[in-house]
């Protein structure tokens, strides 16, 4: 078996069809398919089951792509550490960002990284799930995952600094006149939810049992940005990190009392090599807001 087989592997079932893979490699069709077969028959098992609508992997095929993501990420991260010099960092670098937490300092220390090394891939994606960001960490999928703490956060996360959530609300919310609003005063108020199992849906369940109000639920979205969207056009209120507001709807946001704010941590793969410490400096550098606290509201 070769790290090749186990990246046209992973490329076939990312695409479902050995036509498209070959096109996201950039190789012929008959090279991937002659890897995947002679990969199955190296193994002995059936990796793809062929169904009318395209390749779909086994149940053994599944477990084998869960090993073989592993292998090809620690792989293309000896090859980087290898390639390292002074001045030359190449490679991929996989970043997992929670939710909104973080959006105005990643920017930056991104930017100032791939200006350090320009030759460095760096691929983002945001998911909202705390119990999926700590499987990713700890096979190994991620360098990086950008997120808030929690009972699962490991004991060597990095802690960067604290967001502050904010409400938002539909335009002409009577709310909207106070500069903070007091979460007492939401009662009533249907909530433009998260999935069950986000990070940003504890914090609200939380908040709300705190202030005895009910989780009236209008609606659940994935993305802190349609969570704004629709509550500014009043199908409920929503609660998000003040720096997840898209531009445009920071009228419509306002802080709360009791202060609802998250622990921001960096948590970084075992084995760091220089892109993550790198990035996990420059994220340090940024500007992150110390923990809030105001007097209450009168």
């Amino acid at each position: 078996m070769s790290l090749r087989q186990y990246e046209y592997a992973l490329a076939v079932a990312e695409q479902g069809s050995v036509t498209a893979a070959a096109e996201l490699l950039r190789v012929a069709q008959p090279s991937v398919s002659q890897q995947i077969r002679g990969l199955e028959r190296e193994l002995g098992v059936e990796l793809f089951a062929r169904t009318p609508t395209g390749l779909v992997p086994t149940a053994v095929g599944r477990a084998f792509l869960r090993e073989a993501e592993v292998a090809v990420s620690a792989s293309r991260r000896a090859r980087a550490t290898a390639r390292a010099g002074a001045d030359e960092l190449v490679g991929e670098l996989v970043v997992a960002v929670q939710m909104g937490f973080g959006t105005r300092q990643l920017p930056g220390a991104l930017g100032a990284l791939r200006r350090r090394f320009p030759r460095l891939e760096v691929t983002v994606f945001e998911e909202p799930s705390s119990a999926e960001l700590e499987r990713l960490c700890r096979r190994g999928v991620l360098d990086l995952a950008l997120m808030a703490a929690c009972e699962r956060s490991p004991a060597d996360a990095h802690h960067l600094g604290d967001e502050e959530l904010v409400v938002v609300l539909g335009a002409g919310h009577r709310q909207l006149a106070a500069d903070r609003v007091e979460l007492r005063e939401l009662e009533g108020e249907p909530w433009v939810r998260f999935d069950r199992d986000s990070a940003l849906d504890g914090v609200l369940l939380n908040v709300l049992r705190d202030n005895d109000l009910p989780p009236t639920t209008a609606a659940r979205v994935t993305q802190t940005a349609t969570a704004v969207r629709w509550a500014a056009h009043g199908l409920g209120a929503a609660l998000v990190p003040a720096a997840a507001v898209p531009h445009g709807h920071e009228h419509l946001a306002r802080p709360v009392f009791p202060v609802v704010s998250q622990p921001v941590i960096a948590v970084v793969r075992q084995g760091a090599g220089p892109a993550e410490t790198a990035l996990l400096e420059l994220l340090r550098q940024e500007t992150w807001p110390e923990p809030a606290s105001v007097s209450p509201v009168p």
